[in-house]
């Protein structure tokens, strides 16, 4: 067994972030009668929502904002791209937003199945996430992951965030593991693949939608059943 550790991302690679943050978004939409304020299209606003989120991640990945900005900013920011001129209270949509967020229980196809394949056959399982502990710890809770996994490493305990070299460094204290005994798996080719490449680790680049991309990862899937034929 050339590995030992398998470091799994959390959000879009297990647990499925957009089914989850489409049904919270559903959720405040109707909380917050925003059809009264203007926003007509349920499917519009959650698009704005997803692709602005997007933006604000990698911005805070590549360090060029906080993560503070993201929960300030951007509710506000949806609405000024649709156009809606309100005194709403976006802050309370935020605070509405994640504590429905973590109660969703959704995982990507194939993620259980894979998990317990890789348990079965001896190795040790961790989360490694830019997520906070709270809200991490709850996805893996309601929908029934948390088991597996020896660790829940997150930024709030490495103080550092995927892609620095610091909380992969802190990964592998936390597993008392070498590099060479240690795989990351994930789908943020940044924070994810990067991240590990620059302390030695190899990696399993999960790339649903075959992006390209200069360098290369260790291994590259398109579905995470395929993670069997690596392991």
């Amino acid at each position: 067994m050339k590995y030992k550790h398998l470091f799994f991302d959390l959000d879009h690679t297990l647990w499925d972030f957009e089914r989850s943050s489409s049904e919270s978004l559903t959720e405040v939409y109707h909380t917050f009668r925003m059809a009264d304020i203007g926003v007509n299209s349920l499917d519009e606003f959650i698009n704005t929502y997803l692709r602005i989120n997007y933006q604000l991640w990698r911005e805070l990945e590549r360090g060029e904002i906080l993560h503070g900005h993201i929960r300030e900013h951007r509710f506000r920011m949806v609405m000024d791209e649709l156009g809606i001129k309100s005194d709403a209270d976006y802050r309370q949509m935020e605070e509405t937003y994640i504590e429905i967020l973590p109660t969703k229980p959704y995982l990507l196809d194939g993620a259980l199945d894979v998990l317990d394949y890789v348990q079965s056959r001896g190795y040790i399982l961790h989360i490694l996430t830019n997520g906070f502990d709270i809200a991490q710890g709850k996805k893996m809770q309601n929908s029934g992951i948390f088991h597996y996994f020896t660790h829940l490493i997150t930024n709030e305990k490495a103080q550092a965030r995927k892609p620095d070299r610091r909380i992969f460094e802190y990964a592998l204290l936390c597993a008392t593991a070498q590099c060479n005994e240690c795989i990351m798996i994930g789908d943020n080719w940044e924070a994810d693949i990067l991240g590990a490449k620059q302390v030695g680790m190899d990696t399993v680049f999960y790339n649903p939608l075959g992006n390209r991309y200069e360098d290369s990862p260790t291994y590259e899937i398109r579905h995470l059943s395929e993670l069997k034929t690596i392991f």
